[in-house]
């Protein structure tokens, strides 16, 4: 079992499936194409250890977006200050360690939140 995301013409995700694994073939296309003529759309494998195995940088989620260039997913940015790294978004200031912490994008700082 594999997962596949299907593109738009932005190459952003619109739909995330369950389908067949990846080293099958569908009427002797890989699974890809198969799934991308089918639906009339990109198609893209995902993978839930994308972080682990190095595979398209992350597994895609609605509304993230597909980089072609570098081959992977990435979420949508989460704040406007925040700078992009391969599939992570890395803000301004480390996140401290210890405790629980908020983004304040209006002070570009963590905002300490009591639990």
């Amino acid at each position: 079992m594999a997962h596949y995301a299907f593109l738009d013409e932005n190459n952003l995700v619109t739909e995330v499936i369950t389908g067949i694994d990846e080293n099958e073939t569908i009427e002797g296309l890989d699974t890809e194409t198969w799934y991308g003529n089918f639906r009339g759309q990109t198609c893209k494998r995902t993978s839930y250890n994308a972080v682990t195995n190095g595979f398209r940088g992350k597994y895609a989620g609605i509304g993230y977006s597909y980089n072609p260039d570098e081959d992977i997913f990435v979420a949508p940015q989460p704040y406007p200050s925040w700078t992009r790294s391969g599939s992570f978004w890395n803000p301004p200031t480390p996140r401290p360690i210890d405790g629980f912490w908020t983004w304040d994008e209006s002070t570009l700082s963590w905002v300490e939140t009591q639990v």
